[in-house]
C-alpha cells in the first residue's frame, strides 16, 4: 500500500474471485476492511438541524434500541447465533442532507484496477451517506447492489461490487433513469447521481434526455479514457471529474458532494 495503493488495490479485488475457496474468503474479508478505509475521507454527515429516530444499525450512530431490536435478539438467543447487525436498531440523530445514487459501469473490463475503483466509490458513498444512498451496476441491464431504502451494511454492499464481472453492452440511459428512479425514493433536500463509467453507450438511448430528468449528475471516468464522459458532461451540464485510479476516488467524491 505505501509503494503502489492502486497496484495493491486492484490486485486484492482480483483475488476476490480467486477459485481456490480459502484464498478468496480470506481476499474478501480483507477487502472490506480496506476498502472502506480507503474511502474515510471527509465528513462522513451533512450539517443541518436533527432529529432522533430509529436507524439501522452502525456502531457510530447512536444507542442501541432495544424495543425495536427485541425480535432479532430473541430469535438470535433462541437459534444459538450471533445476532446480524443488519437486523438491529438504534436511537440516534439524523440531519437532512444528501441523497447518492453511485451507478458503476460493469459492461467493460471489470478487474483489476476497475474493479477496485467501483468497490472503493461504494464505500466512500457509504461512508458519506450512511443512511440514504444506492448503488447500481449497469451493463445491458441495471442491478442494484443496493437499493435506495434497503438498508445493508457497508461491508455487504462493497462484497456486492467486488462480485461484479464485466461483460455485454452498456447502456447509459437506462443507468441513468434507474438513478432518477431510486432517488425519486427519498425526501433528501439535495439529490445527486454518480456515475463513474467512461460514458461509451453502446445500447440504443440518449443519456442526455435522461441526464436532463436528474436533480445533480456528477461524472466520474478513468483519466485515461474519459474523451465521451467529458462530452457528455458539456452536452448535460453535469459536473466532470477524473480519477487516476481506486485509490483517487474518495478524493473526487469529496469534491463532487462538498464543492458546488
Amino acid at each position: 500500500m505505501e509503494d503502489d495503493p492502486d497496484e495493491m488495490l486492484a490486485l486484492l479485488a482480483d483475488l476476490t474471485g480467486a477459485t481456490d475457496p480459502k484464498l478468496r474468503d480470506l481476499a474478501r474479508r480483507l477487502a472490506g476492511r480496506l476498502f472502506l478505509d480507503v474511502s474515510r475521507r471527509g465528513p462522513a454527515r451533512p450539517r443541518g438541524v436533527g432529529r432522533l429516530r430509529t436507524q439501522p444499525f452502525r456502531p457510530d450512530r447512536g444507542d442501541l434500541d432495544i424495543d425495536a431490536s427485541m425480535e432479532a435478539l430473541m430469535a438470535a438467543r433462541a437459534s444459538g447465533v450471533a445476532v446480524d447487525p443488519d437486523d438491529l436498531r438504534v436511537r440516534g440523530w439524523e440531519t437532512p442532507g444528501t441523497a447518492v445514487c453511485l451507478c458503476v459501469d460493469r459492461s467493460g473490463s471489470m478487474g483489476g484496477e476497475p474493479l477496485a475503483t467501483a468497490a472503493v466509490a461504494a464505500a466512500a458513498v457509504a461512508w458519506r451517506a450512511p443512511d440514504d444512498y444506492a448503488v447500481l451496476s449497469f451493463g445491458k441491464e441495471v442491478v442494484a447492489a443496493k437499493s435506495q431504502d434497503v438498508a445493508k451494511s457497508n461491508e455487504a454492499v462493497v462484497d456486492a461490487v467486488l462480485a461484479l464481472r464485466g461483460y455485454g453492452t452498456t447502456d447509459v440511459e437506462g443507468a441513468l433513469l434507474a438513478a432518477g428512479e431510486q432517488l425519486s425514493r427519498s425526501r433528501a433536500g439535495r439529490k445527486v447521481t454518480i456515475l463513474l463509467s467512461d460514458c461509451r453507450a453502446t445500447e440504443p438511448g440518449d443519456p442526455a434526455v435522461a441526464a436532463g430528468l436528474l436533480d445533480e449528475l456528477v461524472i466520474i471516468a478513468p483519466e485515461t479514457d474519459a474523451d465521451d464522459a467529458k462530452e457528455l458532461a458539456d452536452a448535460t451540464g453535469a459536473r466532470f471529474l477524473t480519477v487516476s485510479g481506486p485509490s483517487d476516488v474518495a478524493r473526487a467524491l469529496s469534491a463532487a458532494l462538498d464543492d458546488r
